[in-house]
């Protein structure tokens, strides 16, 4: 098989069925928790939280774009989802105090996942700028330590 001869370093953590599995526990989790969060403090359809994700590509056209937009925005959460497992998964062999404490690499990776988002992703999208207030950041840094970085450090821990 070609696949199989390339000489390219495989890397046993790195297995497509991990990511994907992780991919989606973060992603779904992290989505439920944001729309939630969202229609809690406005009272306003959750759909708005993915047409703001699809803002990142899309710019203002996002918001009136209807389903597609939606659609796009779920999208580009999962992309980015599998991204963050996929790099918590590389380094997670690579990095020993990881596998220390849970909480702690949980806390660790979700304010790492808050601050690459926030201070890099957000910035060079073309999403709105949502101004910054600690509570907002507070809010948003916890929803990503339980849901992105607590489950890849359980996901990771038992090897998925």
């Amino acid at each position: 098989m070609i696949i199989s001869s390339l000489s390219v370093p495989y890397c046993h953590s790195m297995k497509v069925s991990s990511i994907l599995k992780a991919g989606f526990i973060t992603g779904t989790l992290d989505i439920c928790a944001a729309c939630l969060q969202y229609f809690l403090r406005t009272g306003k359809s959750p759909e708005n939280v993915l047409k703001f994700v699809a803002s990142g590509v899309f710019g203002k056209e996002a918001f009136t774009g209807g389903g597609f937009m939606s659609f796009y925005g779920l999208l580009f959460h999962y992309l980015v989802a599998f991204s963050f497992a996929a790099f918590f998964l590389f380094l997670y062999p690579r990095l020993k105090f990881f596998s220390y404490n849970l909480l702690i690499t949980a806390v660790l990776y979700g304010l790492f996942t808050w601050a690459v988002m926030n201070r890099i992703v957000l910035p060079l999208s073309n999403a709105p700028a949502i101004p910054f207030t600690w509570p907002g950041a507070a809010m948003a840094a916890g929803i990503l330590c339980l849901c992105i970085g607590l489950p890849l450090a359980i996901l990771a821990r038992r090897k998925v």
